[in-house]
This record gives structure tokens, C-alpha cells and sequence, in this order.
């Protein structure tokens, strides 16, 4: 922050020092320094690092799981001392028997209050023997998870994260595309206001020049007091005239200076504050409609919108097939059961394969495929409905440059027109045929033509830069 700060104050204190600027200059100024392009740029980059997200999703996942939990009470499996039947061997059957009690018969007998048989031997598993600390319990497991098969989902996150990143490219060109436009209605308005400056002194020098003649001649009896009066009105309306031009111009100054990301209270003198034949430089108006649908960015926008929902429908058809993921993890405890519930960390590998078939989601999976293709065939529609405006974007803007080269053709006919009627009216008031108000009227009417054709030429300068623009040819470095 602190650099950036230093950069636009040492740049300031440059353009204070009457350095002069082009108009690619202030261009390059505007993009560098504009904010609402470093958030597009941003935007460009988490595009960036969302593809790169997506790629990764091919790759198998490694997590690490650990628990502690502390339980009340122990593991108890026998709620008394455990007495097991004894079994012996008979070598007359060959089989072990039950060593069970036998009458005088020597039939089993059983016990009276059981119905069970009563054994002569019993094995004892004492009670603690089968109890178990688990008060605190100590458990993790490293897991590894290969996708196999998604349904084709991360095949479309991938390419959906890949128009994401064309997308935010799209934005960021065409708001650069609006950003030189602006840099150049304000730079081609300096320009004008600098003109119509220089104009408005000329007009002055020239209603004092006339006040001044029309006070000798009212020295020397031939005019009236009446026409120094309306002299003088005239002349104070060309001065309050030259003092609002002058507020203009400073004023655009300062917007343009705004627009380059430097302060509002530098001074930059233009390149071409000296204006130039306007008409030199025409821009090419053969044009194929399919490539200025190419170079559109606003329409790049909604093509990789559309690109993007075609991936959600391919999402949302992934929902709706089996998938299937290797999995192998490495699990651990402490206790841990594998020789029995001993107080020490233990575990072992396991490896083994998944597999979801969706069967029956009462239509809710492919209600969300209908819904997303619903989108893309929106966004298609809107894509063709803006198509369908650019090419009255372009029809209009190629006639408004017409119509300012024509403009401009008239006025500079218009401004021969103004000054040979401005010298004729002031050679007839110096030979006493014509009066004051005369005169008066061929001044106005100059500096109406010089207007005029000042306003012309920014004029073609602007429709040039606007017919680039909607032709997609308005170059951004």
C-alpha cells in the first residue's frame, strides 16, 4: 500500500512538472490504477486457483483422523463368574462328552429348579477376566480414497473451473473496454474545453477590439453612447462565457485525472491539446458479423456462461450414476482388540473398494438435470437476444459516424461562411454601412461555427473510438 502510495505521489509530482501525456498514456494509467480491474484481475486469479482445485480431484485424498473420549465406566462382558461344562474323552465312542451327573442307571439327571443337566465339572471364568478399562480411549486412522468412476463429475468441475477462468478473462477485457472508453471521453473533453477556451479568448479580444473602435468613433461624434453600451454587454458576456470554459476545463481536468487513479489536483498537459484534423484517421467498417461476435467480450461472457451451466447439467446427471473409489486406510487404537483390549496403540492396514448405485430418489435427481438444462437454454436465449442488439449497436454507431463526418464536412464549410461574413461586416462598420448590432451578430455567429466544428471533430473522435468498441477492435494493453 505504502508503494502504491509513493508511485501515484512521485507520478503526480511528474505530471505537475507540465510533463505531456498521450492518450494511450492515460489509457495505460487507467487500467493500471482503476479498482473495479484489480478486482476483476483478483477475480481472474481465484478462477485460477479453482482450476487448479478442480485438477486435483483426479488425485487420490490422504486424510489423517484422530479421537480421544473419555467413557464412565469399563467394559464388563460377564455380570458374575462365568461356570463352564467340562467335556472328557470316551475312547469306547471316541467323542468327548459332557461330564454331567448320571443316576444309578446312569442316565443324566437334571436339576429339578433348571431343567438343565447338572455338570460334575465346571471351567470358571472369573468376572474381571472379562472386564475391560476403557476410560480413556485413544483412536485414528490414515485414509486414502482413490476415485475410480464419479459419474463424470469431476470430468465437469474441471471444465466447468476451466470456463470460469475464460469467463472472468471476458470480464476483465470488457470492463477494460469501458474503462478506455471513459479515459477517452474525458481526454477528448479536456481537449475540447482547451480549444473552446482558446476560442472564447479570441472572442473576446475581438468584441474588446470592436468596443474599442466604437469608442473612438464615439469620440469622435459618428456612434452613440447606445452602441458602446451594447458593446460593452457583449463583452461582458464573452468574458463570463470564458470564465465558465475555464471552470470546465479544470474541472475535466480533474475527472480525467480521477480516471487515471492519480490526484484529483494533478495537472496533466494533453498530447493533443492542439487539436488535429479530425477526419485523418477512418476507422475500417467492413466488417463479418460472426467475427465481431468473436471479439465481443460481453458476449464471450455469456458463451462461457453457457459453457458453465452445460457442466452443471453434467453435474447433475453425475447424481444420478454409480460411482466407485478405491479406498485404503491404516487404523489404530489404544486399547486396541487385536490381542485383546491391552493398553497400548495397535492396528493394522485395510484396503478395499466402494461402490454407490443411486436407485430411487422419487425423481428428485433428475428434477435438478431438467432445472439446469432449463438454465442453459435461458442463458442461450439471452445470448442470441444480445446478439441480435449488437448488430443495431453496430448499425447505429457506424451512422452516428457518418453523421459526424458529415457534421464536420458542414461546419468547416460553415466556418469559410462565417469568416468571410465576419470580414465583410467589419470592413462595412469601419466604412459606416453597417452598425454595431451588425457586427455583433457576424462575431456570434463565428464563434457559433468555430464551436461547432470544435465539437465535430471530438465528435468523430469519439464515434471512432465507439465504433471500435462495438466492433470488438477497441484494443486494451
Amino acid at each position: 500500500m505504502k508503494n502504491t502510495i509513493l508511485l501515484i505521489t512521485l507520478a503526480a509530482t511528474a505530471f505537475s512538472a507540465s510533463a505531456t501525456v498521450s492518450l494511450d498514456s492515460c489509457r495505460n494509467m487507467a487500467l493500471r490504477n482503476n479498482k473495479t480491474i484489480k478486482m476483476a484481475e483478483e477475480n481472474l486469479k481465484s478462477a485460477g486457483y479453482y482450476k487448479d482445485a478442480a485438477k486435483a480431484a483426479y488425485l487420490p485424498g490422504i486424510d489423517f483422523t484422530g479421537t480421544y473420549m473419555y467413557n464412565q465406566h469399563e467394559i464388563r462382558l460377564l455380570g458374575e463368574d462365568a461356570k463352564l461344562p467340562t467335556m472328557s474323552f470316551d475312547p469306547a465312542t471316541q467323542s468327548f462328552n459332557y461330564n454331567i451327573l448320571k443316576g444309578p442307571t446312569g442316565e443324566p439327571i437334571k436339576d429339578p429348579a433348571t431343567g438343565s443337566y447338572i455338570p460334575t465339572e465346571v471351567a470358571v471364568i472369573p468376572k474381571e477376566a472379562m472386564s475391560y478399562d476403557i476410560h480413556n480411549v485413544f483412536a485414528g486412522a490414515v485414509t486414502l480414497t482413490q476415485p475410480v468412476f464419479m459419474g463424470g463429475q469431476i470430468k465437469a468441475l474441471n471444465e466447468i473451473a476451466g470456463y470460469g477462468e475464460q469467463l472472468a478473462k471476458a470480464m476483465r477485457n470488457s470492463l477494460s473496454q469501458n474503462v478506455v472508453f471513459a479515459v477517452d471521453e474525458a481526454y477528448w473533453l479536456v481537449v475540447s474545453l482547451k480549444e473552446k477556451k482558446r476560442l472564447a479568448e479570441s472572442f473576446v479580444n475581438l468584441v474588446d477590439t470592436l468596443r474599442y473602435d466604437v469608442q473612438c468613433m464615439l469620440d469622435e461624434g459618428v456612434a452613440t453612447r447606445s452602441d458602446v453600451l451594447t458593446v460593452e454587454v457583449k463583452l461582458n458576456e464573452a468574458k463570463i462565457a470564458l470564465t465558465k470554459v475555464d471552470n470546465g476545463l479544470t474541472l475535466s481536468r480533474m475527472a480525467l485525472a480521477q480516471i487515471c487513479g492519480l490526484p484529483v489536483s494533478t495537472r496533466m498537459e494533453l498530447e493533443d491539446e492542439e487539436l488535429k484534423h479530425a477526419a485523418t484517421a477512418i476507422p475500417d467498417t467492413d466488417y463479418n458479423l460472426n467475427d465481431v461476435y468473436g471479439r465481443r467480450q460481453d458476449l464471450e461472457v455469456i458463451r462461457q456462461g453457457i459453457n458453465m451451466l452445460k457442466g452443471r447439467e453434467k453435474l447433475a446427471m453425475g447424481e444420478m450414476l454409480p460411482k466407485i473409489a478405491l479406498v485404503g486406510a491404516y487404523s489404530f487404537s489404544n486399547p486396541n482388540v487385536i490381542d485383546g483390549f491391552e493398553k497400548r496403540f495397535g492396528g493394522g492396514f485395510s484396503v478395499g473398494a466402494m461402490v454407490t448405485v443411486p436407485i430411487w430418489h422419487w425423481g428428485g435427481d433428475y428434477k435438478r438435470y431438467k432445472a439446469a438444462k432449463a438454465q442453459t437454454n435461458a442463458q442461450r436465449l439471452l445470448l442470441e437476444d444480445t446478439e441480435e442488439k449488437v448488430i443495431l449497436q453496430v448499425s447505429q454507431a457506424q451512422f452516428s459516424f457518418d453523421e459526424a463526418k458529415k457534421t464536420y464536412d458542414m461546419t468547416v464549410t460553415n466556418l469559410t461562411k462565417a469568416d468571410e461574413n465576419l470580414r465583410q461586416a467589419e470592413l462595412g462598420f469601419k466604412e459606416g454601412v453597417l452598425a454595431t448590432n451588425d457586427v455583433i451578430g457576424a462575431q456570434t455567429a463565428w464563434l457559433q461555427a468555430n464551436s461547432e466544428k470544435i465539437d465535430a471533430e471530438i465528435g468523430i473522435r469519439l464515434c471512432q473510438t465507439y465504433l471500435k468498441k462495438v466492433l470488438g477492435n477497441l484494443v486494451v494493453n
